[in-house]
């Protein structure tokens, strides 16, 4: 058992504040952790190298914090749908691992490596991505990273709203909303349901 050792704590010279100065034992115990959350500033980006800007959600203090970077298009552009091309560039910005400054201040992403965007199905709603695996077998924190990432891309989400996931069987896709309280509880993101797909005789159905 680690004795309490005695110290001596320092009159806070405090305007306005009568803190009297006292000798007491007292085990302070280790440091507590922090984290700052500052995002860095990014470079413009790499000359020659084809990129757009865009955030990032990170996690950090437990929550998702944005953080703005130059994020590379694809050198391997077989993904021929746009929406999903750059899915695929946002998806590879998350999987990477942090630079040492963003680590620094605490950052860390829960996306695995290896995951990619796959072309939408026929009869898909326009703007779904599909992923390599299904969004709900993913970590929720995960989840919660990508779909804040893509709700805040105008190239894939044309508005305020939730964004179409899907994975990459026949199952119908699903709409997933990034919330304040998704944000600040990353580990916990509830679907909004199935998205119903168009009917393909809809349009041919006499009323």
């Amino acid at each position: 058992m680690r004795r309490a050792l005695p110290v001596a704590l320092v009159l806070l010279a405090v305007s306005g504040c009568g803190i009297r100065a006292t000798t007491v034992p007292v085990d302070v115990g280790p440091a507590p952790s922090r984290v700052s959350c500052d995002t860095p500033a990014q470079p413009s980006g790499q000359s020659g190298v084809q990129g757009f800007r865009a955030t990032v959600e990170l996690v950090c203090g437990s929550q998702l914090v944005g953080v703005e970077r130059v994020v590379p298009i694809p050198e391997k552009r077989v993904l021929k749908d746009p929406v999903a091309l750059v899915a695929q560039a946002l998806l590879e910005a998350l999987e990477r691992t942090p630079s040492g400054e963003e680590r620094d201040a605490g950052f860390t992403t829960g996306v695995p490596s290896g995951l990619t965007a796959v072309a939408p199905r026929s009869g898909d709603p326009a703007g779904t991505v599909r992923l390599s695996r299904k969004p709900e077998d993913l970590p929720p924190v995960a989840l919660s990273q990508i779909v804040c990432t893509l709700a805040g891309s105008e190239a894939v989400s044309a508005g305020p709203g939730p964004v179409v996931l899907g994975g990459p069987d026949a199952d119908p896709p699903r709409a997933w909303d990034c919330t304040d309280a998704v944000r600040s509880r990353p580990e916990s993101i509830p679907t909004l349901g199935d998205v119903v797909r168009p009917s393909a005789t809809a349009s041919t159905t006499p009323r």
